[in-house]
């Protein structure tokens, strides 16, 4: 490569030179482009993610969401709808119903296993129905109703009057195997509404409480079987 020198100091680029910077000067932009593809590619799958259909408001249509606008559409508006609200009235009153039976174990069961579990399930149904009564009351709802959503027949799982009759009257293995079958049906029961609401709510709260029932009364459904 030759490089002349004027009589003004500055250096003169020969040719080859100025090509060598123009080829330089391409490769860097073409690298900088490059970037920019990159990044784009990186956040594509955001954009082209699976996509939600979100029911509209009455007299509306459904829309079509991706998961990222569906899920901050609800993160700025997740104001209770009547599942919300319903679902926390109904699982009140079924959590009560699983109080009652656990109440009887301490004096009727035989097996130490019976009583622990019924020990361990009023643990937590008592400070998730307390919970509740404070979501209810944080949006001004009442606990009672004047529909339907507290009749017995009305929610899955419940025991009838007749079986909490035979429940109170068992003593010893009667009792244990009567308690694990009535609370294994019981537990059925908190699941599907906690399912449903998840489907039919609007609240992100109620659907941690719904996530926690399912996932806790699954496990302590497992833990029943085996010991029947």
């Amino acid at each position: 490569m030759h490089i002349s020198i004027g009589g003004n100091g500055h250096v003169t680029q020969t040719p080859s030179r100025r090509a060598a910077c123009v080829t330089v000067a391409v490769a860097l932009t073409l690298l900088a482009l490059g970037g920019c593809d990159s990044g784009s590619d990186a956040k594509s799958p955001a954009r082209n993610g699976p996509s939600v259909i979100v029911p509209g408001k009455p007299g509306e249509s459904n829309r079509m969401l991706s998961a990222e606008e569906a899920a901050r559409e609800r993160a700025e508006d997740d104001s209770p709808n009547t599942a919300d609200v319903g679902y926390a009235r109904m699982m009140i009153t079924h959590h009560a119903q699983a109080l009652d039976m656990t109440g009887l174990a301490p004096d009727r069961a035989e097996s130490a296993k019976v009583k622990q579990l019924a020990e361990r399930i009023a643990a937590a149904q008592g400070p998730e129905i307390a919970a509740m009564r404070g979501w209810l009351k944080s949006y001004g709802k009442s606990e009672k109703s004047d529909g339907h959503e507290h009749e017995h027949g009305s929610m899955p799982g419940m025991a009838t009057e007749a079986q909490l009759a035979k429940l109170r009257a068992a003593r010893g293995k009667a009792f244990d195997q009567l308690f694990l079958t009535l609370m294994i049906t019981h537990h059925d029961g908190a699941i599907t509404m906690a399912t449903d609401v998840k489907g039919q709510g609007n609240n992100i709260r109620i659907e941690e409480m719904a996530d926690d029932v399912v996932a806790q009364q699954t496990s302590e459904i497992t833990r029943m079987r085996d010991m029947l």
